[in-house]
């Protein structure tokens, strides 16, 4: 029985166990949700099925759709939890395209070591410690996700050691199958290996450090990857909200570790809240990744990227959308009809309900 199999066999377990306890009183049992729908428009007008091959969310042009579905299960019970969430959309074909588990968005175990609730670990499919944006836009300052955000894990697989000393430090390392993956693609390539560090130094202020390591394929074979990820996010008022983010990666080249190439990428969001039900947000970033090791087109990925979005609020639940982005490289890179050009513009709108 693989890996993943046995982790989803100790959530069953688990909620088995505590859904049918006898100290019904001690069982927590919670269900929440995000369902977002969403319209986009290239004004490349590109025919393929996929606007962008490196952008995993909105990414169908023209046509409206189901960006992500997902409802999510949470049992408490006395040191223990489990989490198990389901999902379905556009996002979910193509960012769970090579795995065979692809409905699955979180599947884990979480184990509580001490009354203070200092130390704890997590087995299964993990939500990404990577990373200022996630799958659910609605804690997302814009509404499409950077590009960085885009290539670099939604998800990891493996186990997760959490260790939070005070309120405003959080530490974590982990032993995952790999750089997003569910299910490890060769049995021979060793475990992969991260780590978090968290500070915040109040609750409107908080700087996050992540880093990777381990081996990923580059086109021939299996070498090393290693990549940082470091961001800063600041709420200065009741008005303004700031995140400033830079990922830096390096993968070698060949097996002999002689040689290496890198990608990088800066970014800069600003969020203005207009009143309680309007809110707007600006972002700038830059990707280059001049050999194609994250992002593969036809020649050396450099853009810059821009976009503004306004976003409307009729509730705490509910939130609608609509943002406007621009990506300008130094190459060809972009399709217009059966041309390839050096900029892409388009629009997307989408409502969303968190539950």
């Amino acid at each position: 029985m693989t890996y993943m199999k046995n982790a989803i066999l100790l959530i069953w377990l688990l909620l088995t166990k505590v859904l049918f306890a006898q100290e019904k009183s001690d069982l927590k049992v919670s269900f929440s949700g995000f369902v977002e729908t969403y319209y986009s428009y290239d004004f490349n007008e590109n025919l393929d099925a996929t606007k962008l091959p490196f952008m995993y969310n909105y990414n169908r042009h023209n046509e409206f759709n189901l960006n992500i579905g997902l409802l999510r299960a949470k049992v408490e019970y006395e040191n223990t939890y489990a989490i198990l969430s389901l999902h379905s959309g556009t996002y979910v074909d193509d960012n769970y395209s090579n795995e065979k588990m692809k409905y699955i968005n979180e599947a884990y175990v979480g184990l509580i070591l001490d009354k203070d609730k200092r130390h704890s670990i997590e087995v299964g499919i993990l939500p990404s410690y990577i990373g200022f944006e996630t799958a659910n836009s609605a804690s997302n300052l814009t509404l499409t996700r950077s590009i960085l955000a885009e290539n670099s894990p939604y998800f990891m697989t493996g186990i997760k050691y959490n260790y939070k000393p005070s309120d405003k430090w959080n530490f974590a390392a982990l032993v995952t199958n790999g750089w997003q993956r569910i299910n490890k693609p060769q049995n021979d390539v060793l475990p992969s290996f991260g780590t978090q560090v968290v500070y915040k130094s109040s609750s409107k202020s908080t700087l996050n450090w992540s880093t990777f390591i381990g081996k990923e394929f580059n086109g021939i074979n299996y070498t090393m990857r290693y990549f940082s990820n470091l961001y800063w996010d600041k709420k200065w008022n009741d008005k303004w909200r700031t995140i400033l983010g830079f990922d830096y990666g390096l993968q070698d080249v060949n097996l002999t570790n002689d040689k290496s190439s890198s990608w990088l990428s800066p970014v800069f969001i600003a969020q203005y809240s207009i009143n309680q039900k309007w809110q707007t947000a600006f972002r700038t970033e830059y990707y280059q990744d001049e050999k194609n090791i994250i992002i593969a087109t036809v020649d050396e990925f450099k853009t810059l990227g821009l976009s503004l979005n306004f976003d409307y609020l009729p509730n705490s639940k509910v939130k609608f959308r609509t943002e406007a982005r621009y990506f300008n490289s130094t190459k060809e890179v972009y399709v217009k009809g059966t041309e390839v050009v050096d900029s892409n513009f388009f629009l997307t709108t989408s409502l969303s309900f968190e539950f």
